[in-house]
């Protein structure tokens, strides 16, 4: 939308603009709301004005800004998946310090002797959160799992968990490996970025482009009001990081036109920015290795942004899920939310499945996942409450826990769950309403790093999990067979 530049210190109708004691300012009214829709062109303003009309980077900004562009793709792509976004901030993003090394648990070499081999079925306990005497952020918080692939042929992915109990004062990531997208299972997060600030609670997701700087503390400490109920004392969640293309939403084939993740419930920030002085900190990810360099002042001070290439969030319990409505057990393609295609049609360098309370009522049918050896690698984790095909509690799949099948490897229902579903009534439908379970499927073979298996880590593998399997009964009789044999 095109509209008439006005000075600094005036404002549109029903609109207000105020600086705090720390000149952070946003667009404050019934028009600060995130800006919705996936993959459409936005523009943001925290003070009118702040963006040039009819041209991107002119002789003279205004406002005295520096305009500076951030590529998402390379320049030639076409334009139905070209993405860059403009920036319009009080400073340009050069001018740190030289960067330094630093230690981290952070990994994206899956090849040689770095990564580890397992083809057995893997399951993780959660990991726990700091103790309360420890400052743990979430960049020192950051463990990697597993992954495949690299960010320097820009092909592959990798999985990490989280667990953090301290705010990223003065400080900003930049991951140059790839795009992430975040799942929070404890604990809301308070996100600022060069684009403004979302607050993303677990149920919902948000996904952070590759080289967007971004700073996470748990919204409590931020001082963010929540839903109500008294908050965690840290916070934990997963990540998916793609290190190819961006994340985009499945197509729909045969289901039509409306269906899984409607394009309207993704949210973007509103420009949000800070002119403040001080010792800042930017770690950089790259190539997996984190790095340290220092700033004058606050990387956020974007005042005004327009461009495709922003940060998004999505409540999953907005997703429609489609489902079986006469007989079998779909496959969980059905349930995907986001996905990043190879070349290959059909097949994904990663997808984000997610499995919603629904209804289940297929007749005559095992309604739980079927028992499967897949082409794909699936990386599992439970928001809340159980999966359908798992023992919960302790001792079996927690909230907080992850597991992996890899290619190949044979999984399926427990032992409980099995006996369940093959006595259970299936003439009148069934409300799945016991919690919110995801997976991450990608086409590559998944290798582990030496940290998911290091319980000093913080990783603690549930070393008897092939045991939900014992006890499966061996029913087959040939007297059931008609004529009572061959």
């Amino acid at each position: 939308r095109v509209r008439r530049r006005t000075s600094t210190g005036s404002r549109r109708p029903g609109q207000l603009w105020t600086a705090g004691p720390d000149r952070s300012m946003a667009a404050s009214s019934a028009t600060n709301r995130e800006l919705s829709g996936f993959g459409s062109h936005f523009a943001s303003e925290a003070v009118p004005g702040a963006l040039p009309i009819g041209q991107n980077s002119p002789q003279a900004p205004p406002l005295g800004l520096y305009a500076e562009q951030l590529s998402g793709t390379a320049f030639t792509c076409p334009r139905a998946t070209n993405q860059r976004s403009w920036l319009y901030r009080i400073a340009p993003s050069v001018g740190s310090s030289a960067s330094e090394p630093m230690p981290s648990r952070l990994q994206v070499d899956f090849g040689g002797e770095a990564a580890i081999t397992n083809p057995d079925p893997l399951r993780w306990r959660p990991p726990p959160l700091p103790p309360a005497k420890d400052s743990v952020t979430f960049v020192q918080g950051l463990v990697t799992m597993c992954g495949a692939g690299s960010p320097a042929s820009k092909d592959g992915i990798a999985v990490h968990m989280y667990a953090f109990n301290a705010p990223m004062t003065d400080s900003a990531l930049n991951n140059a490996d790839g795009d992430f997208l975040i799942v929070p299972q404890l604990g809301a997060l308070a996100l600022t970025t060069e684009f403004g600030k979302l607050r993303v609670e677990p149920r919902q997701v948000c996904v952070i482009p590759r080289n967007v700087r971004f700073a996470v503390s748990p919204a409590a400490e931020a001082g963010e009001a929540g839903g109500g109920g008294a908050e965690p004392a840290g916070c934990r969640g997963y990540v998916l990081e793609c290190f190819g293309s961006h994340f985009r939403l499945p197509d729909l084939g045969p289901i039509g036109a409306n269906g899984l993740a409607e394009p309207r419930d993704f949210v973007h920030p509103h420009a949000w920015f800070e002119d403040r002085a001080c010792h800042f900190t930017l770690w950089c990810k790259h190539l997996g290795q984190l790095f340290r360099s220092r700033r004058s002042h606050s990387v956020f001070d974007v005042v005004g942004w327009h461009g495709n290439y922003v940060p998004f969030k999505y409540d999953l319990d907005r997703f429609h899920p489609v489902n079986s409505v006469r007989v079998d057990h779909p496959d969980p393609s059905i349930f995907t939310v986001l996905t990043v295609p190879t070349n290959e049609p059909g097949v994904a360098a990663a997808d984000f499945v997610v499995f919603p309370p629904r209804y289940a009522c297929a007749e005559h049918t095992f309604r739980p996942p079927y028992f499967h050896r897949n082409c794909m690698s699936e990386f599992m984790g439970l928001i809340d409450g159980n999966y359908d095909a798992k023992k919960g509690g302790t001792g079996g799949f927690e909230p907080g826990g992850a597991s992996l099948h890899g290619v190949g490897t044979p999984h399926g229902p427990d032992a409980a769950s099995f006996a369940a579903a093959t006595t259970a009534d299936t003439s009148a439908p069934s409300r799945m309403d016991c919690g919110m379970a995801f997976m991450f499927e990608t086409a590559s073979v998944l290798r582990l790093t030496p940290h998911a298996l290091d319980p000093r880590s913080g990783c603690v593998l549930d070393d008897n999990y092939a045991e939900c399997w014992e006890g499966m009964p061996r029913l087959f009789s040939l007297s059931l067979a008609q004529g009572g044999g061959l």
